[in-house]
């Protein structure tokens, strides 16, 4: 069975992981999770991802971030952009995420970066998700 939205799926297995205190999750390996990754722990989100090669398949390996008492790093992170509905934005347009407290994953032409770069280089693109 292949399936429809796989970066809502990584997304959600982020946020059940997170909810349940879980330091680390796996999702299958994609380069546009891997991407949405590195931007995750260039912006302090996520402690670290690694990508694991099992036979043919390959996993990504992702550890959550908690903070001294065991307090949620990422409050939220929700998909923007679906498959049925994708959602493009300028770079003047591009949202600020909880009045700049969060974070937009951009997919430019440049690949893919937080809202905040993307506005520093004047580049826009497909909104892919939003965290906090």
């Amino acid at each position: 069975m292949s399936m429809t939205d796989p970066v809502a799926d990584l997304l959600t297995r982020i946020r059940n992981a997170n909810s349940n205190g879980v330091r680390t999750v796996s999702a299958p390996y994609s380069s546009i999770k891997k991407d949405i990754l590195r931007v995750l722990k260039e912006q302090g989100y996520i402690v670290d991802y690694q990508p694991v090669m099992e036979g043919t398949k390959g996993l990504l390996r992702v550890e959550l971030k908690y903070g001294p008492d065991g307090e949620k790093v990422i409050q939220r992170i929700q998909r923007v952009s679906r498959p049925g509905r994708r959602c493009f934005s300028k770079s003047q347009d591009l949202p600020d995420v909880l009045g700049g407290l969060g974070v937009a994953v951009v997919s430019t032409s440049r690949g893919v970066m937080s809202n905040l770069e993307a506005k520093r280089l004047g580049v826009g693109g497909e909104v892919i998700c939003e965290v906090w």
